[in-house]
C-alpha cells in the first residue's frame, strides 16, 4: 500500500486500487521548527468520559488583543468579559451539566488519593453517567453514586481497591458505599468478576516490605489452594494475607500476624483460621 500526502489517498502499488481517499492527517499542523516537532505535532486534548463535555466544548481567551497583536479597546474588553461570562454559563445550563461537573471533579481527586490508572477512571466516569442517565442519582449523595461506580471499575478491571480504601479516600459510610454499590450493580445489570487473591497478594507483600523470593512462594501456595478449591467462599484478603505469612514464615521473614493483617485489612484471627487449613490441607 501507498499513501499520497498530498492527493490524501490510500492505494495499491499493483493495480492502483484505492483504498481511502480522505485519510487522517498525522503530520504538524503547522511549519514548526525541528525541536517543536516531538511537542507539537498535533493541538487539541483528547475527548474523555471523565470531563463533563468530554472535552469538546470550546473557551475564549483571555487575552485582551485582536489577531494581530493589537490591544482592544475598552468597550472591546467590556463586551468580551460578557461573552466569556456567557459562554461559561451557557455550559453548565443544564442540571445534568453541574451534577456531572462536580462528580469529576471530585472522581480527578480520587485518582490522586487511589492511584487509579486512565482505564479505571475512563470506566468510573462511563458507570456514573449511565446511572445519572437512569435517574439513580437522584435522591442519593453523587459521592456514594461515584464512589460505587469508582468500586465497580476497580472490580471490573481487577484492580485490588478494598471498600474500605474507596469508603475512605471519598469520606462515605463504608454501609452507604455497599448499598450504592449493591444498586449499581442491579439497576444497570453488570457483571462484576470474583476477586482473585493472586492480585491482593502484590498489594499486602508490597505494605509489608516483603522480598521476592517470599512473594513467590506465597504465590505458589495460593495457586495450590486454588486446585484444591480452598479459595472457594472466603475473602481474597484473607487467603492472600494466610499466603504470604506462612512464606514468611518459611523464609524467616520478620514480620507479625499484626502487620499482615493491618495491611490486608482483615484480623488476625482471620489469618490463624486460614493458615490453619491451608497447613492442613496443604500438608504444608
Amino acid at each position: 500500500m501507498i499513501t499520497d500526502g498530498v492527493t490524501g489517498e490510500r492505494f495499491c502499488h499493483n493495480c492502483g486500487l484505492v483504498i481511502e481517499e480522505q485519510i487522517q492527517e498525522t503530520g504538524p499542523e503547522r511549519n514548526i521548527s525541528k525541536e517543536e516537532r516531538d511537542d507539537k505535532t498535533r493541538v487539541g486534548m483528547p475527548t474523555s468520559l471523565a470531563i463533563h463535555d468530554m472535552g469538546l466544548a470550546t473557551t475564549i481567551g483571555v487575552m485582551d488583543r485582536d489577531a494581530t497583536g493589537k490591544p482592544l479597546s475598552a468597550h472591546a474588553k467590556h463586551e468580551m468579559r460578557r461573552l466569556r461570562t456567557w459562554d461559561s454559563r451557557s455550559q453548565m445550563s443544564e442540571q445534568s451539566d453541574r451534577n456531572l461537573r462536580y462528580a469529576f471533579t471530585q472522581l480527578d481527586k480520587l485518582k490522586d488519593k487511589l492511584t487509579l490508572s486512565g482505564a479505571v477512571v475512563e470506566k468510573a466516569a462511563y458507570l456514573y453517567r449511565k446511572a445519572l442517565l437512569k435517574s439513580l442519582v437522584r435522591g442519593r449523595s453523587i459521592e456514594g453514586v461515584l464512589a460505587a461506580s469508582v468500586y465497580a471499575a476497580c472490580r471490573d478491571v481487577e484492580m485490588p481497591r478494598t471498600l474500605d480504601d474507596v469508603s475512605k479516600a471519598i469520606n462515605i459510610k463504608r454501609k452507604d458505599l455497599t448499598k450504592n454499590y449493591r444498586m449499581l450493580v442491579n439497576e444497570l445489570e453488570l457483571k462484576m468478576p470474583v476477586m482473585s487473591s493472586v492480585t491482593c497478594l502484590s498489594k499486602i507483600a508490597n505494605k509489608i516490605g516483603a522480598s521476592e523470593k517470599v512473594k513467590r512462594h506465597a504465590l505458589e501456595i495460593l495457586k495450590n489452594a486454588n486446585d484444591q478449591r480452598l479459595t472457594a467462599g472466603k475473602d481474597p484478603m484473607g487467603m492472600a494475607a494466610s499466603a504470604l505469612y506462612i512464606s514468611c514464615v518459611k523464609h524467616d521473614f520478620d514480620v507479625s500476624q499484626k502487620d499482615i493483617a493491618l495491611a490486608a485489612g482483615v484480623t488476625e484471627v482471620t489469618i490463624r483460621n486460614r493458615y490453619k487449613d491451608m497447613r492442613k490441607s496443604l500438608h504444608l
